[in-house]
């Protein structure tokens, strides 16, 4: 199945983790449509494979079912990434991260029925778990979500799985851990913390360190979940939630002393837990996957390519502390 040229869908292709991931397919000799509106995604992700003639760029929102339903015809897998990120907006913007999360999966869900498609791989998020009891996680645990956004992916993914259910649709779920990698994210009311650092770092800045740093996370580098999402396609296996983590954590302090330079330490933030671990048996059992790119090399590949972030924000204790009111108004 796996060597057979599929016709694939990805939605947010233009994104931190769908670039990477139309990337993985088109080297391995698919033909790719992106749907992507640039909200979060970013044109020059993609840029570099534009002469590619088995990659197609369509600009659409998937919350306009109108719009995006005929392009999953005759289409074999659909890779679901389009989504709002972010703590503090889906606070100050409920109703947007709802029609972009949940209304947006409901109609790429209704694309692929309607249309046949063969498999459905969902990105979901382990922001479901919220500050969970048992370290690594398992998909087991009970989900507590603490702020809007990661309520709408988990929504979704109750989607999903009833439409996979129900509609018979063949769906794999993955929940993502603390990605990381080249192209991640700069934007946002403030950016994913690699982006954030890096910014800091070229513009010769402290960075900024929530609380004592000595809060750990799962950091995956994003080629490894790339792959997990073709793996998830490729198999047989349907009508699971697998996590995706890298098999162990790392503390911010570590990071800093992998990136090199100054620290400065910002107010711990309610709603964020102290460690994120995934349990990874289930996807190594089901998929056979497990990553492969270590915390070192990494952080080395973010560095080598480090100036991709130099028209980022750079961000210091007063904005970030300006940017992110409403997350303590909120959440405390």
């Amino acid at each position: 199945m796996g060597e057979e040229r599929k016709k694939v869908v990805v939605t947010g292709g233009a994104g931190f983790i769908g670039s990477h991931l139309v990337e993985l397919l088109l080297q391995e000799k698919h033909k790719v449509t992106v749907i992507d509106n640039f909200s979060t995604g970013r044109p020059e992700n993609i840029e570099h494979l534009k002469e590619n003639s088995d990659l197609e760029l369509i600009c659409a929102d998937i919350t306009d079912f109108e719009k995006i339903e005929p392009v999953f015809a005759n289409k074999d897998w659909v890779f679901h990434l389009a989504a709002l990120a972010d703590i503090v907006p889906s606070i100050e913007k409920p109703v947007d991260y709802h029609k972009s999360n949940v209304d947006g999966t409901f109609n790429v869900l209704r694309a692929c029925v309607k249309n046949n498609v063969k498999r459905f791989v969902y990105s979901a998020s382990s922001s479901c778990y919220g500050i969970p009891d048992v370290y690594p996680t398992p998909e087991t645990t009970e989900t507590d979500a603490q702020y809007p956004y990661a309520l709408t992916k988990y929504v979704a993914e109750q989607y999903v799985m009833h439409w996979g259910k129900v509609y018979k649709l063949p769906i794999v779920s993955l929940r993502l851990f603390n990605v990381y990698g080249t192209r991640s994210r700069t934007s946002g009311t403030y950016g994913a913390m690699f982006g954030v650092f890096l910014a800091q770092k070229l513009a010769g800045k402290p960075y900024t360190v929530v609380g004592d740093g000595t809060q750990t996370r799962d950091f995956t580098y994003v080629t490894d979940v790339a792959n997990a999402f073709y793996t998830a396609a490729k198999s047989d296996v349907c009508n699971e939630i697998m996590n995706v983590g890298s098999g162990n954590t790392y503390s911010v302090n570590k990071i800093i002393e992998l990136l090199g330079g100054e620290k400065t330490y910002i107010q711990k933030r309610p709603g964020e837990p102290d460690c994120t671990f995934a349990d990874i048996s289930k996807i190594k059992n089901l998929l056979n996957w497990e990553p492969k790119v270590s915390i070192e090399e990494g952080v080395k590949n973010l560095l080598d390519n480090i100036y991709y972030w130099k028209k980022a924000p750079v961000w210091d204790e007063n904005s970030i502390k300006e940017a992110t009111k409403n997350w303590f108004k909120y959440l405390s």
